[in-house]
């Protein structure tokens, strides 16, 4: 769930200083300003991924659009390579065309540079995606990382080399790591720092950065001497073993190799079981993975930590994460164990088990903080949800029904659309699972704005929900909620808001409770304060809403309170109340904000502009209008939302446009539509114009 406040452009963090390397990041500076399309390739290992950082870094400032950084290292095939490039570009598209077209869309008009990293696994598929984008998009610039050219017409293949293995930047990296010399931090070593074992060490290893680092994080255990000591009598015979290999990955491989022979029984079985994971994970999720036989509550930290100790593992503040070619070997370990097939299971048991975990707190303190662990644990999911379509998807069924609101809330809707689809082809279970998953499709296409689709699956959804749940005796019950929320959603975006009243009234009557008793229930009240609106029942609305309101503050609850703080702002704006309509839709901006809904947030920046207009400040309704517009691309749709809205938002353009002139009002929108929208909504919140 990247975060809005952000500047235009998303690069990761440099965890480690860079270092060396000078004469390849002129070069490679300077290939990016003379070819559109330039892949790093080289050897497991060598640095591609760490240079393209650092390059892409500098050249930022370059690419008036920012530069975007897409990791592709946890696709297992192509199925999802546009939904992850559209979502590295802050793509959220919520379009039911072409996943392809609406990115070559979006990318069409911009100046930016796209960095795919670690494309080898899925080369081809990339090398098609890139042609059409690079077609579509005559300012694109695209850098790659790969082990092999994409051999796309117009690449530019830049070979990386490893480092000098006898000169000086291969000594100064094995030095830096060792003693921890990067972010202002410094470690003793056992014994004296000689030059002359350390340049031994890096000759041996050929000069390959993972290599040296593996060295490194060794001779911060055991000393220079002992590391080169070690390296003389092993490392022959380990590049022996791997004579299969080309001569620079038996090196590497060969390294890690000597690694995981220093690492004990246990570090080494929990390396194998931990290449499961895909993205980051956390302490409990490889407690939950990779528990069992000696690897116990007990014993299992300190096998992390001596991992961490020696580089094996990265730890990235509370989280942990492999790098790829560390993976690939502990994988190999983890088939030869015969265990591949039980640790993927345990693997998506606990995706399973966490989805189900925040769909049963998503009514709750807990919402937020669940909202971002899912967004962090987005490729494990995703890995868990494919293993399960594979094994057994009457649990792929629960795992995508539990996460697919948070997804389609996020801007993830062709996701949520596909695995939803695949899942409910798969599997034959009637009940519960398949109502939940079938509400959470019908949403899903509803915010795509296939309304005639959505209205079929609202249809059988509310069948499923009888089926698995009525009783003439209890009446309805959470599923029949979700499906009355769903019919009520769609009638009230078709223009039908007595509809949704009737609606959500039925089944709310039959199913007496309070609001805060389930999410369901929750929703199905919102409906009510919507269609209320839609009729023009201003009063009733705004009574409802802020009771509900005041409920979701109790909670410490979002989602629902950022919707109906934009309903209290409409019915300020339609009651004749500016100042309370303007209030409001800030209150909403920073919780869809919050919540990473860039949807949501082009909502609250229309009713915010409309807002602005009827109070007089027509310069800061332009700005608004601007950035609004701004967020509305990034959606792939024209300007959406209640039906009432639409005739409110040309009426109130008129009126800003009356207010400070006409080319006055172009100016700042065109300024504020070409600016970073990220800082259009600060403006927003702040109430401060641009200038």
């Amino acid at each position: 769930m990247r975060d809005t406040a952000l500047v235009r452009g998303h690069l990761p963090d440099e965890n480690t200083d860079f270092v060396g390397r000078r004469a390849e990041l002129d070069r490679l500076s300077a290939e990016l300003t003379e070819h559109r399309l330039i892949t790093v390739t080289g050897v497991a290992g060598v640095g591609k991924t760490r240079l393209a950082l650092h390059v892409a870094r500098q050249a930022a400032g370059g690419f008036p659009d920012g530069a975007w950084w897409a990791d592709l290292t946890a696709l297992d095939g192509d199925r999802l390579l546009v939904a992850t490039v559209s979502d590295a570009v802050d793509l959220s598209d919520h379009t039911p065309g072409m996943p392809s077209g609406a990115l070559a869309e979006w990318l069409a008009p911009q100046r930016l540079l796209l960095v795919l990293d670690s494309c080898d696994h899925v080369a081809e598929p990339c090398a098609r995606l890139l042609a059409d984008l690079l077609a579509a998009a005559p300012a694109l610039t695209v850098l790659v990382t790969s082990r092999r050219p994409l051999g796309v017409d117009g690449e530019r293949v830049f070979t990386l080399e490893p480092l000098p293995s006898g000169g000086r930047d291969a000594v100064s990296l094995l030095r830096r790591r060792a003693t921890g010399q990067q972010r202002g931090g410094t470690a003793r070593l056992p014994g004296q720092w000689r030059a002359g074992p350390a340049t031994e060490i890096c000759v041996r290893l050929e000069g390959i950065p993972l290599a040296l680092e593996l060295a490194a994080a060794q001779i911060r255990i055991q000393g220079v001497d002992a590391v080169r000591a070690q390296l003389d009598s092993r490392f022959d015979l380990l590049v022996h073993e791997e004579r299969v290999w080309p001569q620079r990955h038996q090196t590497l491989r060969a390294a890690i190799g000597w690694s995981h022979e220093l690492c004990e029984p246990l570090e080494r079985l929990l390396w194998a079981r931990l290449t499961v994971f895909r993205g980051p994970f956390d302490l409990a999720s490889a407690g939950f993975v990779c528990q069992g036989g000696p690897l116990t509550p007990e014993t299992l930290p300190a096998a992390l930590d001596a991992l961490v100790r020696c580089s094996v593992v990265r730890r990235e503040g509370n989280r942990y994460r492999l790098l790829d070619t560390i993976r690939e070997y502990g994988a190999g370990w983890l088939e030869r164990l015969g265990e591949t097939e039980r640790v993927a299971d345990r693997h998506a048991a606990s995706c399973l088990e966490l989805a189900r975990r925040a769909d049963a707190e998503w009514l709750g303190p807990r919402q937020l903080s669940w909202y971002k662990t899912l967004d962090e644990r987005h490729t494990d999911l995703r890995t868990g949800l494919d293993r399960l379509l594979r094994t057994d998807p009457d649990d792929a069924l629960a795992l995508v029904g539990s996460a697919a609101f948070f997804w389609s809330c996020c801007g993830r809707l062709r996701e949520a659309r596909d695995y939803l689809e695949q899942a409910l082809l798969l599997s034959e279970t009637r009940g519960p699972d398949r109502a939940r998953a079938l509400w959470a499709l019908g949403v899903t296409l509803t915010l795509q704005g296939d309304f005639g689709l959505a209205h079929d699956v609202s249809e059988r959804c509310a069948r499923e929900a009888r089926h698995a749940e009525y009783d003439d005796r209890t009446g309805p019950g959470e599923r029949t909620l979700d499906a009355a929320y769903l019919a009520g959603l769609i009638a009230l975006l078709t223009g039908r808001p007595m509809a949704a009243l009737v609606v959500v009234g039925h089944v709310l009557a039959a199913a007496p409770g309070a609001p805060a008793d389930s999410a369901a229930r929750m929703r199905c009240h919102l409906v009510r304060v919507f269609g209320l609106t839609g009729l023009g029942r201003l009063d009733e609305a705004r009574a409802e809403a802020l009771a509900l309101r005041a409920v979701c503050l109790d909670l410490d609850e979002h989602w629902t309170r950022a919707c109906l703080d934009y309903q209290l702002a409409l019915t300020g704006l339609l009651g004749g109340e500016p100042a309370s309509a303007v209030r409001h839709a800030r209150e909403m901006l920073e919780g869809k904000r919050l919540l990473g809904d860039s949807f949501g947030v082009a909502l609250g920046l229309d009713v915010l502009a409309a807002a602005l207009a009827a109070d007089g400040d027509g310069e800061l309704a332009a700005d608004v209008s601007g950035t609004s517009e701004a967020y509305w691309r990034s959606t792939g749709h024209p300007q959406r939302g209640m039906p009432e809205m639409r005739d409110l938002r040309l009426k109130y353009e008129t009126t800003a446009r009356a207010t400070i002139g006409s080319p006055t009002y172009e100016e700042i929108f065109l300024r504020a539509l070409s600016g970073l929208p990220q800082d259009g909504l600060d403006r927003a919140l702040r109430g401060v114009p641009q200038h």
